[in-house]
C-alpha cells in the first residue's frame, strides 16, 4: 500500500463527499496517469446495461484493471476526475464510488459534460502513485 497522506485543513471547506481535500505523495514515487474509463465490458467492448451505479462500478473496475497493469491498485489513487452528463445522478454515483475508496479517498473533481464516448453517462479518470521499487 502506498504511503500517500490525505490533507484535511479547516482553512478550506470540508469535503462534502467521499474524497480528500488533497493528497501528498511520498518522495520517490512515480505518478501513473490513467485515461478515462467508461462502463465497457472488457470481453465484448460493449457498454454494460443497468443503472448509473452499475456503470460507475464498471468504470472503477476497469480503472482497477488499468492500474493493475501499471503495477498499482485503487489504494494508490491520489486524484480522480468524474465526468457526468447529468449532475442529477451525483448522489448515486457518490454512493457507488464510496464503496471503492473507503476511509481514505483520493482528491476528486466532478465535472458536468454534454456528452461522453459511446453515449454513456459517466467516465472516471485517475492519477495514482507507484511506490518506489527497491
Amino acid at each position: 500500500m502506498s504511503a500517500q497522506k490525505p490533507v484535511s485543513t479547516p482553512s478550506a471547506p470540508a469535503a462534502i463527499g467521499p474524497y480528500s481535500q488533497a493528497v501528498i505523495t511520498p518522495p520517490g514515487a512515480e505518478l501513473v496517469f490513467c485515461s478515462g474509463q467508461i462502463a465497457l465490458d472488457p470481453s465484448t467492448g460493449e457498454l454494460i446495461d443497468g443503472s448509473i451505479k452499475d456503470r460507475t462500478r464498471a468504470c472503477l473496475e476497469n480503472l482497477a484493471g488499468v492500474l493493475g497493469g501499471a503495477g498499482c491498485s485503487l489504494r494508490d489513487v491520489v486524484k480522480t476526475t468524474i465526468f457526468l452528463t447529468d449532475m442529477g445522478a451525483f448522489a448515486e454515483v457518490n454512493e457507488a464510488y464510496a464503496a471503492f475508496f473507503g476511509g481514505q479517498p483520493p482528491a476528486r473533481s466532478t465535472v458536468a459534460v454534454v456528452g461522453l464516448p459511446k453515449g454513456t453517462d459517466v467516465e472516471i479518470e485517475a492519477v495514482a502513485i507507484r511506490p518506489p521499487r527497491r
